[in-house]
C-alpha cells in the first residue's frame, strides 16, 4: 500500500539523453553477452546509482554495499530487461528494492529505532526537497500514533511482514495486528492530509 506524498524512483534522478544513450548501449551489449561492457555499464550507470542510494541510505559505506547489491541483481535479472524501453527506470526500481530488502533485514535484526525514517525514506523515494517535506510530514504523522500502533503500521507497511508475523512480534492475534495496521494506517492518512502546511502541528 502506497503512502500519500511518494515520488516514484524513475523521477528522482535525473540524466542527461547522452548518457541515457551510453546506459541502453552497454546495457543491451551486456545482455547479448558482452562481458566487457560491463565496464561501461558501470562507469555511466553506476553514478546514477550511487546517487539514487545516497539519497535513500545516506550512509557511504552502507550505499557502497547497496551498489554493489543493486549491480548483482542487475546481472542476474538482465535478461528480463526490455531493450526498447529506457534502462535508468528499470535499473532503479531494482535498487529501490534492494534499499527495502536490506530495510527489512535491518529491522529483523532488532534495528527498529530508525524504521519511522526509513518509512519516509521509502514513501518518498528521493533525497530531493519534496522527499524532504514527505518526510517530515511522516515523522509528525508518525508521532501522533501509539507506540504499539505505529509498530504495526511499519512491520506490515514499510518492512512487508505478514499479519501473522506481526502479531508474533507484538504479542498479540493476527486479527488484532490487521485490525491495528489498518487503523494506524487510516490515522496517518487522515494526519498526513491535514500537514500540508509547513506550520501545522499535531
Amino acid at each position: 500500500m502506497a503512502v500519500p506524498g511518494r515520488i516514484a524512483p524513475e523521477t528522482a534522478v535525473g540524466t542527461s539523453a547522452d548518457d541515457s544513450e551510453r546506459i541502453a548501449e552497454a546495457m543491451v551489449a551486456y545482455q547479448a553477452g558482452d562481458a566487457s561492457a560491463f565496464d561501461r555499464l558501470y562507469a555511466a550507470l553506476g553514478p546514477v546509482l550511487r546517487r539514487y542510494l545516497q539519497s535513500l541510505a545516506r550512509d557511504a559505506t552502507r550505499v557502497d554495499d547497496l551498489v554493489q547489491e543493486t549491480f548483482l541483481q542487475l546481472h542476474r535479472a538482465r535478461r528480463t530487461y526490455d531493450p526498447t524501453r529506457p534502462v535508468v527506470p528499470w535499473a532503479l526500481a531494482i535498487a529501490r528494492h534492494v534499499f527495502l530488502m536490506e530495510c527489512r533485514t535491518r529491522r529483523r535484526k532488532g534495528d527498529l529505532d530508525a524504521a519511522e525514517l526509513d518509512l519516509s525514506i521509502a514513501a518518498a523515494g528521493s533525497g530531493h526537497d519534496e522527499a524532504v517535506i514527505a518526510r517530515e510530514r511522516l515523522q509528525r504523522g508518525l508521532s501522533g500514533l501509539t507506540p504499539g500502533t505505529r509498530r504495526a503500521v511499519l512491520l506490515h507497511h514499510v518492512q512487508g511482514w505478514s499479519f501473522r508475523e506481526v502479531a508474533q512480534r507484538l504479542g498479540i492475534n493476527s486479527a488484532a495486528a490487521k485490525l491495528r495496521a489498518s487503523r494506524g494506517m487510516h490515522a496517518l492518512r487522515s494526519r498526513l492530509d491535514k500537514t500540508d502546511g509547513p506550520d501545522e502541528h499535531q
